[in-house]
């Protein structure tokens, strides 16, 4: 099961791409998505988001 981010919550401050393993994670229009097929459900970005906004989808 992949990751995703509330685009709600998310204050675009980038470190779950610095977090995550594989680079499955870059900036959207407005906040920071997952690309789930890349995703490894690893959950560094999650542990590493100050916002918490990052759960398993």
């Amino acid at each position: 099961m992949a990751f995703r981010i509330n685009a709600d919550d998310c204050v675009s401050c980038g470190t779950c791409e610095e977090e995550c393993p594989v680079g499955a994670i870059s900036q959207g229009d407005s906040s920071y998505v997952i690309d789930e097929s890349a995703c490894v459900s690893c959950g560094s970005c999650a542990a590493a988001c100050p916002c918490e906004a990052i759960a398993e989808a």
